[in-house]
C-alpha cells in the first residue's frame, strides 16, 4: 500500500479546510509581538525574583522604592496570566502550518520545526505550572517548582530567540499593515505552494522524477490532488479574531490583577487572594498549623537568639518590646502575585545587630521555628540588614501579631519577597 499519496492528500485537505482570513502571517506577527513582550516581562521580573531568593555573592539589590517587588512580581504574574490567551491565539493563527506538504523539506526545515515544537511545548508547560503555582497547588507537581520554572524560562527565551531569528524575514514582511499588504499582493497565487521556484524548473524536475531528491520532491508536489473547498464554519474574520483575543486577554488580566494592584481590587474575581481577607485583615499563604509551629511559637520560654560568632544574646518577648520600637508601612508581596500594604512595628534589625557587635557589611542568616519548608531559613544581604525600615516585627496594625502572621516575631523589610519575610523567628546569625 502506498501511504504517501494518502498522507499528501490529507495534509493538503486539512490545511485548506483550516484556512481562514484570521489565519495568516500578519495575524501571527501581531499576536507574536504581544506574546513576545509578555514573555520578556515575565523573564526579566522572574530573574529578579529568582536572584532575590538565591543571590550570588556579589549581588546588591535596591531597597527603594519600598514597593519595588510588589510591582515587579505583580507584573510577572499578570503578564504570565496574559500569556495564556495570547499563546492560544498564536497557536490558532499558525495551526494550518502544522499540515505543510511535505511535512519536512530540508534538514534546516526540520530543525526549524523542532525548535518551534520545543518553544510551544515549553511555553505551555511554563504557563500552566505558573498558573497552578499562583493557586498554591504544589501537590500536583511532584517536582521543585522553582527549579523547573527557572530552567524552563531559559528554554522558552532561548527557543524564542531562535524562532525569531528563523522567521525574521516573515516578521519583517508582516510587521506593518503596508508591508503585509505588499507581501500578500506579491505572494504566489497557490496558497499551498511550498517553495517559490521558477515554473520552468518545476516543469523540468517534474518530468524527471528520478533526477534526484529535488526532482522527486517537486514531482510529488505536482501530483497532489486539488484540495476540497474549505469548510465555511472554519472562517473567522480578522477583526472578530482580534476582538475575541483582546476580550479574553483583558478579562483574565482585569479579573485577577486586583490581587497585585489595589486599584483593580473591586473586580478581583478569580485571583486566589483578595486584599483585606485574612487574620488582622491581611492574607496569609502558610498558617502556623501548616508550618507545625503552634506549640513552639506559643511556648513561654521562647527566645530570639542573635549570634555573631562567639557573641550571643537571647531576647525573650519582653526584652524585644523593651527595645526602641519603630513603625513602618510596608507591603507583603508574595511570589504568587498577591500583595497588600500594612502597618508594622518592632525593633530595627540593625539595632539587634549592634547589640552583638555585627560589622556594617555583614549579611544575616534568618532561621525560623518551622523545619518543614525550604524557606525555614533565608539569607538577608547587607543592604536589607542595615535599612532603617527593616524590622523584627512584633505588632501588625497596632495589635500583637496573629500567630498565622508570625507571632511572636517575624522579619519585615522593604522591596523583598514575602517568602523571605520570615515568620516565627528563632535565630539571627551574622554571616
Amino acid at each position: 500500500m502506498n501511504i504517501a499519496p494518502r498522507l499528501q492528500r490529507l495534509l493538503h485537505q486539512t490545511r485548506h479546510a483550516l484556512r481562514a482570513p484570521s489565519r495568516n502571517a500578519r495575524t501571527a506577527v501581531v499576536i507574536g509581538r504581544l506574546l513576545g513582550a509578555a514573555f520578556l516581562i515575565c523573564f526579566a521580573t522572574g530573574l529578579y525574583s529568582h536572584f532575590l531568593q538565591d543571590p550570588l555573592p556579589w549581588m546588591v539589590f535596591p531597597t527603594r522604592p519600598l514597593w519595588l517587588y510588589q510591582v515587579t512580581q505583580g507584573l510577572h504574574i499578570t503578564a504570565g496570566i496574559a500569556c495564556l490567551p495570547l499563546l492560544l491565539a498564536k497557536l490558532y493563527a499558525v495551526f494550518p502550518q502544522l499540515f505543510q506538504s511535505p511535512p519536512v523539506r530540508t534538514v534546516a526545515h526540520l530543525l526549524e520545526r523542532a525548535s518551534i515544537a520545543l518553544f510551544v511545548a515549553a511555553s505551555l508547560v511554563q504557563v500552566a505550572i505558573g498558573l497552578l503555582n499562583t493557586y498554591q497547588l504544589y501537590a500536583l507537581f511532584g517536582f521543585s517548582f522553582r527549579t523547573v520554572h527557572f530552567a524552563l524560562s531559559l528554554v522558552v527565551i532561548g527557543s524564542l530567540a531562535i524562532h525569531i531569528g528563523v522567521k525574521l524575514p516573515v516578521i519583517a514582511r508582516n510587521w506593518s499593515k503596508r508591508s503585509a499588504a505588499d507581501a500578500e499582493r506579491d505572494a504566489p497565487t497557490d496558497p499551498d505552494a511550498v517553495l517559490d521556484v521558477p515554473d520552468e524548473l518545476r516543469r523540468r524536475t517534474g518530468e524527471r522524477a528520478d533526477a534526484g531528491v529535488t526532482g522527486r520532491l517537486f514531482a510529488w508536489i505536482d501530483r497532489a490532488p486539488a484540495p476540497e473547498p474549505p469548510d465555511p464554519r472554519a472562517r473567522l474574520s480578522r477583526r472578530a479574531f482580534f476582538a475575541t483575543t483582546a476580550t479574553a486577554t483583558g478579562a483574565v488580566v482585569l479579573l485577577t490583577a486586583g490581587q497585585s494592584f489595589r486599584v483593580l481590587d473591586p473586580i478581583n474575581v478569580f485571583a486566589p487572594r483578595k486584599a483585606g481577607v485574612g487574620p488582622q485583615g491581611l492574607p496569609v499563604n502558610r498558617t502556623a498549623r501548616a508550618a507545625d509551629v503552634v506549640e513552639l511559637a506559643t511556648a513561654e520560654d521562647w527566645t530570639l537568639t542573635v549570634a555573631n560568632g562567639a557573641t550571643t544574646r537571647a531576647f525573650d518577648y519582653a526584652a524585644l518590646t523593651a527595645l526602641p520600637q519603630h513603625d513602618v508601612r510596608l507591603p507583603i508581596a508574595c511570589v504568587e502575585g498577591w500583595s497588600q500594604m500594612a502597618n508594622w512595628s518592632g525593633p530595627r534589625l540593625r539595632d539587634l545587630m549592634d547589640e552583638v557587635g555585627a560589622p556594617a557589611s555583614a549579611a544575616v542568616r534568618v532561621v525560623s521555628l518551622q523545619t518543614n519548608s525550604r524557606f525555614g531559613t533565608s539569607q538577608m544581604t547587607r543592604e536589607f540588614v542595615r535599612d532603617d525600615l527593616t524590622l523584627v516585627a512584633l505588632r501588625l496594625e497596632g495589635e500583637v501579631l496573629d500567630i498565622d502572621h508570625g507571632f511572636p516575631a517575624r522579619i519585615i523589610a522593604p522591596a523583598r519577597p514575602g517568602v523571605l519575610q520570615t515568620k516565627w523567628l528563632s535565630r539571627l546569625e551574622v554571616m
